[in-house]
């Protein structure tokens, strides 16, 4: 007997593409990786270039989680306050707007870990 639930198929494959999507992205890797990390973090930062050109790849390497920047949302942390880094720290794994459905990929990629 094994147990299953409701969404295991939708939640595996959903976890099978992120896996393939990171392993696309890391084959596109340009140079060496950069690990930053302290007492509380580790990320893994990499340069990586796909169809639609340039990305910061980070990666989480304790939790598997991992995102892609372009240039304009690297740029965009540029114009936040203090408080809104607070505020992501402050509720970890979930979005700031949790009412924008864009919870599919976030998912997607934790389930990859």
């Amino acid at each position: 007997m094994s147990a299953h639930w409701e969404g295991e198929r939708e939640d595996r494959d959903r976890a099978r593409a992120a896996a393939e999507e990171l392993a696309a992205l890391r084959a596109g890797r340009v140079g060496e990786p950069l690990t930053l990390g302290n007492e509380f973090s580790e990320v893994r930062v990499s340069l990586v270039q796909t169809r639609n050109g340039v990305r910061l790849l980070i990666e989480a390497t304790k939790s598997g989680q991992w995102v892609t920047l372009d240039p304009l949302e690297l740029e965009a942390l540029t114009w936040q306050a203090p408080a809104t880094f607070s505020a992501m720290v402050g509720h970890p794994f979930s979005s700031l707007f949790p009412d924008q459905g864009d919870d599919s990929e976030h998912d997607a990629r934790e389930s990859a870990s």
